[in-house]
């Protein structure tokens, strides 16, 4: 699990594709890999990825067909700047909120505006993902975790603020950009209590 609170801003140094899927090196800044050991998964832009190999100051990892299908890691190069966050570790501080890394879809972003000292964001997501934006209700974006601002549609907004603009790739988003996201992991079981049930029902104490 992760909670959205990016730790460092990392950059691609090599892509390898690797008989249809694809393998990925890291390369990191502050991000402190001592603690890493292989196996370990760390949210690379949102996506959920097992590290294979280490070095000093880089990881490695695989990404499967399905991972590409979902994300926009098919689109990434070398030199790419990547938002990284270790996997969540019991006693770690909750600040965002909790997410699995299990990019649902990408999000088109529309428009950018100044908001005071913010940023405003406008997206627009796939129609069957829309549903899973509400307002005041939490998303990921590139593996940030954001508080949608208002719904419409399938649009929504979102206000990056300075601290935020300034330790995560978020600050370099334009209009027509695509962006991993990532719905609220308690609306995904939610919704799938609701169809399995017909219908929310109370917990009954024994």
């Amino acid at each position: 699990m992760f909670t959205g609170i990016i730790q460092d801003i990392g950059r691609i140094e090599a892509l390898e594709p690797r008989d249809g899927d694809l393998r990925l090196s890291v390369g990191v800044d502050r991000l402190d890999l001592a603690r890493t050991r292989i196996g370990d998964s760390i949210a690379v832009s949102g996506a959920c990825l097992t590290v294979v190999a280490l070095q000093s100051r880089a990881f490695s990892v695989d990404v499967s067909r399905e991972t590409l299908a979902h994300t926009t890691i098919s689109q990434w190069r070398v030199g790419r700047r990547v938002n990284l966050e270790p996997a969540l570790r019991v006693g770690d501080a909750l600040g965002g909120h909790l997410m699995a890394g299990h990019v649902d879809g990408v999000a088109e972003v529309r428009s950018r505006s100044g908001d005071a000292r913010s940023q405003r964001l406008l997206l627009r997501v796939p129609p069957p993902l829309a549903r899973y934006a509400a307002r005041k209700g939490s998303v990921s974006l590139d593996g940030v975790s954001l508080t949608v601002n208002a719904v419409q549609g399938e649009t929504f907004e979102v206000n990056l603020v300075p601290h935020t603009l300034a330790v995560t790739t978020l600050d370099a988003l334009a209009a027509g950009d695509a962006v991993n996201f990532e719905a609220d992991v308690l609306a995904r079981y939610l919704e799938r209590l609701a169809e399995s049930s017909g219908a929310f029902q109370p917990l009954r104490r024994t």
